[in-house]
């Protein structure tokens, strides 16, 4: 999952960032709101953890700006703003969530998940697709009712396909999942992970399609 985090606290943003790589996220960290706004139209992400007290852009403009251009990326609001009318005040502007400052990391985690299945429209824990299941919490995919040992990037490959399990993903939004900034992206790198999986699941699994990218197979198919 790529996380675009926008916090201007250095200390509380080294250690998110840190916490969600440790966790195989890719992670952008920003500390004004004008570069967060810049990185959102550059790239896609599966979550944003935004402050609300900002440097050049505001966390509330930002998310009424990104609300009013029709972008739905869950957002989770991170403040120190604790009455309930910010509360109230946050999440009708377009937030998914608000943690409140100080907060535990694992939450933190659990919510990230939680209004990342909310975006691909899963209700429950895991993600399906078919005989196919992805559990974000535990990490464990399900095949048919047995589990398959996937390694990191395999399952963050496999995460990407099951949040857009009805389209084709693009080899630059599978790359967007696995890769933050500076991180070095290996020539065919995707097409190893695609190879690894399709061993694992089944060849006809994931489904080439020339010159677009790749999806899962239909359950019809």
């Amino acid at each position: 999952m790529r996380i675009l985090l926008v916090e201007d606290d250095t200390s509380l943003g080294e250690t998110i960032r840190d916490w969600l790589r440790l966790d195989q996220h890719a992670v952008d960290w920003v500390q004004r709101g004008d570069s967060a706004d810049s990185a959102l139209l550059a790239h896609h992400y599966d979550c944003v953890l935004l402050d609300r007290g900002l440097p050049g852009l505001s966390g509330d403009a930002l998310l009424a700006r990104l609300r009013a251009a029709g972008n739905r990326v869950p957002v989770i609001l991170i403040t120190a703003f604790n009455a309930l009318a910010d509360r109230v005040e946050g999440l009708d502007l377009g937030a998914d969530d608000y943690l409140v400052k100080p907060f535990e990391l694992e939450e933190m985690s659990a919510r990230i998940r939680a209004a990342a299945r909310r975006g691909a429209g899963q209700a429950g824990n895991a993600l399906v697709h078919g005989d196919i299941a992805l559990n974000p919490e535990t990490r464990q995919a399900m095949q048919g009712g047995r589990p398959v040992a996937l390694t990191a990037r395999e399952y963050h490959v496999l995460y990407a396909l099951l949040l857009r399990r009805n389209a084709i993903v693009t080899r630059a939004q599978i790359e967007e999942t696995l890769y933050g900034w500076g991180d070095e992206v290996e020539s065919n790198a995707i097409e190893v992970y695609i190879h690894n999986l399709r061993k694992k699941l089944g060849g006809d699994s994931i489904v080439t399609v020339r010159g677009l990218g790749y999806r899962l197979k239909n359950d019809e198919a």
